[in-house]
């Protein structure tokens, strides 16, 4: 039976610098491929600022890979 590992990365748009854009997306997904990481999911979600109790707006990208 196969297993994996996973990975979460909290984006949030200023870490992307500003707007969220599919470019941006693109290189964040193909940066972690390269590390041998697939995407399973990515989900939006208020994600925590860096000040503050407030959250903002942002993805959850999960990312797996085989274990071995």
């Amino acid at each position: 039976m196969q297993r994996y590992t996973y990975k979460v990365v909290e984006v949030r748009e200023k870490l992307i610098g500003g707007k969220m854009s599919g470019g941006k997306l693109e290189k964040l997904l193909n940066d972690h491929a390269e590390d041998g990481w697939q995407l399973k999911a990515i989900t939006t979600a208020e994600v925590k600022g860096r000040v503050g109790p407030g959250g903002v707006e942002g993805l959850l990208v999960t990312f797996e890979k085989p274990v071995g």
